[in-house]
């Protein structure tokens, strides 16, 4: 295992660094990447496989379209988009220690969570890069009011369609690494439920602001029009990147008691 930890740092270090220049990851972003990546990797190579099939695969619907995002959601949002450190741990985070528990004592269950973390964290990402350019209207999942598009807590058709589409993406990879059967099942479950709650909670708890010059809403404490912005509701603690753990933790615990159902 040494060997392949020795490896897995090597790698992860040559993935971050390129993900640094294609500017995916800001430097801490890289940093933690690099953590996350030899961490899945001490687990066994399907582990950091897994990973980088998220990476790779969100990494590559973030350059879609990404001037019409912009226009569309930037004002909105509290980060661009380049990972941070933040960002890398709140979505990879839990599938990391998921992998380190796997490494330290094999179990199966450990696969269900961190498999079901990894597929929520790609369903919500694929919503988000997709449903940001869906041409109907935005509706909050909560009280189906039309919304900006980018608002947290926002859903489309399209965006829909994705969850369900990078929940399944993500669970294929898992067969194709030949994970347990039953495992792999509860991933796909994992994943959807991990994003449903990610929307969720987005809509109900999410810190939200006001900006004081235009009275828009967004996630930001200096909107895009300079001005300064006002807590308007939710928890103050509760931002994306804890939203984006809540949906990792829910879809690690949904995925773990489906395994446990289908073993």
């Amino acid at each position: 295992m040494i060997e392949r930890v020795v490896a897995g740092v090597v790698l992860a270090v040559g993935i971050a660094i390129a993900a640094r220049a294609a500017r995916a990851l800001t430097s801490g972003g890289a940093v933690a990447a690099t953590a996350v990546g030899a961490a899945s990797i001490a687990a066994g190579w399907s582990w950091g496989a897994l990973l980088l099939a998220f990476f790779l695969s969100s990494s590559a619907l973030s350059r879609i379209g990404i001037d019409i995002k912009q226009r569309r959601a930037a004002a909105i949002l509290e980060k661009g988009g380049q990972r941070d450190a933040t960002q890398v741990l709140a979505n990879g985070g839990v599938f990391a220690a998921a992998a380190l528990g796997s490494a330290i004592l094999p179990w199966d269950g450990w696969m269900a969570i961190g498999g079901g973390a990894l597929a929520a964290a790609t369903a919500d990402t694929w919503a988000t890069e997709i449903g940001t350019l869906a041409r109907q209207d935005a509706r909050l999942i909560t009280t189906w009011q039309v919304v900006p598009v980018g608002t947290s807590g926002a859903v489309t058709a399209v965006g829909t369609l994705a969850t369900l589409l990078g929940s399944a993406f993500l669970t294929l990879a898992t067969v194709v690494a030949v994970w347990p059967r039953h495992v792999a099942a509860a991933v796909f479950v994992g994943g959807v439920l991990g994003s449903l709650a990610d929307s969720v909670a987005g809509a109900t708890v999410q810190v939200r602001r006001r900006c004081a010059s235009c009275d828009a809403l967004t996630e930001r404490a200096i909107h895009s029009c300079g001005a300064h912005t006002a807590y308007a509701g939710g928890a103050s603690w509760m931002t994306n990147d804890a939203v984006n753990v809540l949906c990792s933790v829910v879809g690690a615990l949904a995925a773990l008691i489906a395994a446990r159902a289908l073993a």
